[in-house]
């Protein structure tokens, strides 16, 4: 006999009481702090900080691209500055046609958007042509329509794989490619590998793979006691497929306890202790725009991801693999075996960084990425960057 909704959802809440406690424990400190301050003050802060942070405001060409299951991929294009060699030149140069310029494709992560490459892409405006897309369901892009309804299905890493196909079709179709993958972007990024291994033979340039993993997430403790884990890992795919469908009623109940959830949202991007509050309520912003459907309707994916195989379509080409020294998410050593099955990768360890290591310490990986680049010949050894 099908249990009740109401039995359901006490099952749900006994789980959802469980990882509260594992979670409070996490944020206790937090939490303490935040006890001397009242929630409207609070508010008020966070208000201030969206007002003044000036990050995640740079916008390019906006440009749509369409999934194999019909979903709406919302990509923008910075265009490189104008050549201003005269027409004449450039065909004495080049021939008939000027060849393709080099792009660069990011590719965010998981409960993020396009936005949080926003130091990177202001250092390489003008420079190199770039293209910023959102995954689907995030940012701009529209709900996956294959997660839809009551039969949706949960999203694979493949899946988002020729989701980025469909974008490089629409947005770069021609011309030398270099992939930038943060997290799920990296994830990302492998499986298109792993589907179109002659993209990345006749086209891919270099590869940068951040805070990402090739496969073995199921063994990632977040930071917990492995009692504790291990309890979040049994109950978790269950609440969360409760809650997604729950929506809205969830929605509001995220909205209620913003302040505990801030304080989480930090302790899991960030290690150094003086972010920038206006960019500590950036990512917290990114994040919290994620409706809880499709948080639940990604989470599966992760467990399932194995893509150690597809690395070897990155032998040949230069590879940047970099990550947070205390990334409680991807921890450093899945960048490590990363870079163990690409010995020519260049392996960045940055000190004092998290999860989010392209917003806690910009330069670092903008510095890095900038070698990357003239290496794969995507702007000349020198270039200025702009650092803000």
């Amino acid at each position: 006999m099908a249990e009740s909704s109401g039995g359901s959802w006490r099952r749900a809440g006994f789980a959802g009481a469980a990882i509260g406690v594992l979670a409070a424990g996490a944020a206790a400190g937090v939490a303490v702090e935040r006890l001397t301050v009242g929630r409207s003050v609070r508010q008020k802060a966070r208000l201030a900080l969206d007002a003044a942070g000036p990050y995640g405001g740079l916008r390019g060409t906006p440009g749509r691209a369409l999934a194999d299951d019909g979903t709406v991929l919302y990509y923008e294009v910075d265009e490189v500055e104008p050549d201003t060699a005269s027409p004449g030149r450039r065909r004495r140069l080049f021939g008939r046609k000027p060849p393709a310029p080099v792009t660069v494709v990011f590719s965010h992560g998981y409960c993020l958007n396009q936005d949080s490459w926003h130091f990177q892409r202001a250092a390489l405006r003008g420079l190199v042509r770039t293209v910023h897309w959102d995954q689907r369901s995030h940012g701009r892009s529209g709900h996956g329509n294959s997660q839809a309804g009551p039969d949706g299905v949960p999203v694979s890493i493949d899946l988002l794989g020729r989701d980025l196909k469909a974008v490089l079709d629409a947005a770069a179709p021609e011309g030398p490619l270099v992939l930038v993958g943060h997290s799920m972007g990296g994830m990302t990024v492998m499986a298109l590998a792993e589907q179109y291994p002659e993209l990345i033979r006749d086209r891919v340039a270099g590869v940068a793979l951040v805070g990402t993993s090739a496969g073995k997430l199921d063994e990632v403790s977040y930071g917990l006691p492995l009692a504790g884990v291990n309890a979040v890992r049994r109950v978790l795919p269950g609440v969360l497929r409760a809650l997604g469908s729950q929506a809205e009623l969830v929605e509001r109940g995220r909205r209620a306890t913003a302040d505990l959830f801030a304080g989480l949202i930090k302790k899991y991007s960030f290690a150094s202790k003086d972010v920038d509050p206006a960019v500590a309520r950036f990512a917290e912003r990114m994040i919290e725009s994620t409706p809880i459907d499709v948080v639940a309707a990604f989470y599966p994916a992760f467990a399932e991801h194995d893509k150690a195989a597809a690395l070897a379509g990155f032998g040949e080409l230069p590879v940047l693999a970099l990550a947070g020294d205390n990334d409680l998410v991807t921890p450093s050593s899945h960048t490590e075996a990363i870079a163990a099955l690409l010995p020519d990768a260049e392996l960045v360890i940055v000190p004092d960084a998290g999860h989010l290591v392209m917003l806690e310490h910009p330069e670092a990986v903008t510095d890095r990425l900038a070698d990357l680049l003239v290496r794969a010949g995507a702007v000349p050894a020198g270039e200025p960057f702009r650092t803000s």
